[in-house]
């Protein structure tokens, strides 16, 4: 058990190191943006405005993504998912290195191709290692704390990475992220043990037939839109104008939005993590995704509860309070401290309401997430292809991830902001709705306290 410890915590450092590049890119995007000035050009006579290129900083790595899953996932399970873990731990090292030196967005472009390659290809490995070397009743706790491993990445990269960068540029970043993949590297290559299992010919071709991994599928695919329209549209909701039916909130205030939820997330998952592995799968799925739908359908009246419940509109506070007992240096002169400042700019009675429901949406997925992950992981263990597993549960995602975010941007403009929530939590619902039927009519009236 020592020697599993110490393998768990190295599959957690290279989630961290996984997590921490990713969101750091995101956040340092618009610097990117503004810094290659992205314009229009003729290919093989075809034009290509700006608009588009500046799309393709994104779905380049969407796109690299989708199509590494499955020889990714295959690689891993047709060899040693310890010396494919370290290739694409490298390759991540190498690519980060390399964004200080683009130079163009053909350039840029590129290297988000390579680093889709790397943060998919690591996400796979450490989560199919995880659920591998798991047993079948401790296998949703410890994917749970490898999930917190990233989320903390992810807060501690989307908090720092803005303020880094406007004192030290791209190259200390990059720098700081290149060193945390070289020691989950050599974390990967000193702790963790060879992987000795080996599946010949195509796993994913039996596991897409596997009934289990269909049926969580059906809720998987709505589910996708669910979460990458709430999970995008609550800082754009924050943080647009009022006009675009916005709450107009500055950048401190929206970035305390998406902490929460990440923050929540990252607490509960390994407590409901093992709550998944003592009372089931299936219905920490069916609680979580009904539980994120309902919280998805509040966000929009977070105004109307703010000022129901009186919730002050600006968070205030007092400096004498602050610096009571402290001794100012002789060159700050006392008029010249204010009397009380704004902690987060000017906001409405909504921002609490808002925070709080951001942080409830957390909770509602830390009960689906683990459950989720830790059922493809049985089915994949039990069938000889955990990687394939990971890759089929990737596979499902994607669409919901790639359509999602063109229909919250046409219902935003087209019918309101408040429907992008609407419609995100009724495919929740409707989600958790068609899992419970087919596991009804498929799998029995117990089946979803039995898996």
């Amino acid at each position: 058990m020592p020697g599993d410890r110490l393998q768990f915590w190295t599959l957690y450092l290279a989630r961290f190191a996984e997590g921490f590049g990713f969101i750091t890119l995101i956040t340092l995007l618009p610097y990117y943006i503004n810094e290659l000035d992205p314009s229009g050009t003729t290919v093989f006579g075809i034009t290509i405005g700006a608009g588009l290129i500046v799309g393709l900083y994104t779905t380049g790595f969407t796109f690299a993504q989708t199509f590494a899953v499955v020889p990714l996932a295959w690689a891993g399970d047709r060899f040693d998912k310890r010396l494919v873990l370290l290739g694409v731990l490298g390759l991540g090292a190498g690519v980060y290195a390399l964004f200080p030196l683009v130079d163009s967005s053909a350039s840029f472009i590129a290297v988000r191709a390579l680093q889709g390659i790397a943060v998919t290809g690591a996400g796979l490995m450490s989560l199919s290692l995880v659920g591998q070397i798991a047993t079948l009743e401790t296998r949703a706790n410890y994917i749970g704390k490898a999930n917190a491993a990233s989320f903390a990445a992810s807060i501690l990269g989307s908090l720092s990475a803005g303020s880094l960068y406007e004192a030290f540029g791209f190259g200390p970043i990059f720098a700081i992220i290149v060193c945390i993949m070289l020691v989950a590297w050599l974390g990967t290559f000193l702790s963790l043990e060879p992987d000795d299992t080996r599946v010949h010919g195509f796993p994913f071709a039996d596991l897409a037939f596997n009934r289990r991994l269909l049926t969580i599928s059906t809720f998987r695919f709505q589910y996708a839109f669910s979460v990458t329209l709430v999970r995008t549209w609550v800082p754009i909701f924050a943080g647009v104008s009022a006009a675009q039916g916005g709450l107009a909130y500055g950048a401190l205030a929206v970035s305390l939005t998406v902490v929460a939820e990440k923050f929540t997330n990252m607490c509960c998952q390994p407590f409901t993590g093992r709550l998944s592995d003592a009372y089931g799968r299936a219905l920490f799925v069916f609680v979580g995704g009904g539980a994120y739908g309902l919280v998805a359908l509040a966000v929009p009246f977070s105004p109307a509860i703010g000022t129901a419940l009186g919730v002050p509109a600006e968070l205030v506070v007092s400096v004498p309070t602050v610096l009571a007992g402290a001794t100012l240096p002789a060159w700050i002169p006392l008029e010249a401290v204010p009397a009380q400042f704004s902690l987060f700019g000017e906001v409405s009675p909504a921002f609490l309401p808002l925070v709080a429901l951001s942080g409830l949406l957390g909770v509602a997925d830390s009960f689906r997430e683990p459950a989720s992950m830790a059922l493809f992981a049985d089915e994949g263990t039990d069938d000889g292809g955990v990687a394939s597993s990971f890759g089929i549960r990737e596979l499902v995602w994607r669409p919901g991830s790639v359509i999602a975010p063109l229909l919250g941007g046409w219902l935003m403009y087209e019918v309101g902001m408040a429907s992008v929530f609407y419609v995100g939590g009724a495919f929740a619902l409707t989600g958790v709705a068609t899992f419970l039927l087919i596991l009804v009519r498929s799998h029995g009236r117990n089946a979803l306290f039995e898996w």
